[in-house]
């Protein structure tokens, strides 16, 4: 990829060429895959302790109360202080969440509920890291970048979900306590690399707190259809059709498979995802962009139902491989058309609710795949989601047409 610089800005063409952005890709690895290593820890321990799918449930939706309730304060947040002190703030938190974890195993006094009250902490950090490095991104490139280096960060998250629950999976050979003492040094780590971070945009405006600037992001949404309906289309494609929660029911008790078989899996929609945000951070896709959209969600669907037969390994990998990539494509779409149709000073407040609902989606996925799973089983609980996914994506290309009839990324925000 040439870094050349542009004939007219002056400005190199390749995301590389940009320092700040290349921090900001180093970061989003680092934090992405501790907090993936740390899940395959945190979901072998539990179910080791306790044998219930319920339970595996349970550290989803002790992560979603966090973004819910603080919803409207992260965005707030997100638009009036500086983003990096924000994210940096975050890694801190979590790396203390992990040293607690390490010392309570180490000590053994680790039980079911004081590992979700950790996770808790946990989650708020993460409430608050997510949107906010979201939100970031817009000012680490110039805007004619936007749309590939949302692709590009795609690869951060999915390199980041292979290698962090597959190195989790081998460090738990040593220990849970070995885990979890790594992701406190990542965590440490991130948190110096976004200091490093240089923005273009200019400095957020301090502007007097009333209750229409906290619920602006609310009501920003609620005008452009396009917006809301991808926001909504994440929330219920996830809400249904996730499987992260069952993966070790999988591993243990139909794949027949250890804590490293555990890690496969959970890499494995990253394999497929990481190969299509390449591509897209290469060459975006430039047509019938709300299509493919739809498109994406309908084989993520059918991707999950693949996975509900299959009793072996490698087929269960395939099928998750591509469940990834059509998630990765829905995810580079999803958060292009809403990071580009939105002005910098309102990014923290949509970018908040839009955690709200699609940061929450996968965690609270997980409770429902865990309930119903526990009252129907893991087979009955993936095969209902994945067939829910698909008629989301038939669903809503009748409710929000707009999407359907968009072609390209590119707008103008408001």
């Amino acid at each position: 990829m040439s870094a050349s610089p542009d004939s007219l800005t002056g400005q190199p063409t390749a995301l590389l060429g940009h320092r700040s952005f290349v921090f900001y890709w180093c970061v989003r690895t680092a934090t992405n895959g501790a907090f993936m290593m740390q899940a395959v820890a945190v979901g072998w321990q539990i179910y080791e302790l306790t044998g219930s799918a319920l339970d595996l449930g349970l550290v989803g939706l002790v992560q979603f109360f966090p973004v819910v309730v603080l919803g409207i304060l992260v965005g707030h947040i997100a638009d009036r202080y500086d983003r990096r002190v924000v994210v940096g703030i975050c890694q801190v938190v979590k790396a203390l969440a992990a040293a607690a974890f390490a010392i309570g195993t180490i000590y053994g006094f680790l039980t079911r509920d004081v590992m979700l009250a950790i996770l808790f902490v946990s989650g708020t950090a993460r409430a608050f890291e997510a949107p906010t490095m979201q939100a970031l991104l817009p000012g680490t490139v110039p805007r004619h970048l936007l749309p590939r280096a949302i692709a590009a960060a795609a690869t951060a998250t999915q390199t980041a979900i292979i290698c962090g629950p597959a190195l989790g999976g081998l460090l738990y050979v040593f220990g849970a306590s070995t885990v979890y003492l790594t992701c406190t040094f990542v965590f440490v780590i991130a948190s110096v690399l976004v200091s490093m971070i240089r923005l273009h945009a200019a400095p957020l405006e301090k502007r007097p707190v009333t209750l229409e600037t906290l619920f602006a992001g609310f009501a920003y949404i609620r005008r452009h259809p396009v917006i809301l309906g991808a926001i909504s289309l994440d929330l219920f494609a996830m809400l249904l059709g996730g499987v992260t929660a069952l993966l070790p029911i999988y591993a243990k008790d139909i794949l027949e498979t250890g804590p490293w078989g555990l890690g496969l899996l959970r890499s494995a929609p990253a394999l497929g995802a990481l190969a299509i945000s390449i591509l897209l951070a290469r060459h975006a896709l430039e047509h019938r962009i709300g299509r493919i959209l739809f498109t994406a969600i309908a084989v993520f669907g059918i991707s999950a139902i693949v996975f509900a037969f299959s009793t072996s390994l490698a087929l269960s990998i395939m099928a998750l491989a591509v469940y990834g990539a059509a998630d990765a494509v829905s995810v580079v779409i999803r958060h292009s058309l809403v990071q580009t149709r939105t002005p910098n000073e309102m990014l923290g407040r949509v970018m908040a609710v839009n955690f709200m609902f699609t940061g929450t989606s996968g965690t609270l996925g997980e409770f429902r795949a865990g309930a119903v799973a526990a009252l129907f089983g893991a087979f009955t609980s993936v095969l209902i989601g994945g067939i829910g996914a698909v008629l989301v994506a038939v669903l809503w290309m009748r409710l929000f047409p707009e999407i359907a009839r968009i072609d390209t990324i590119s707008s103008k925000p408001p």
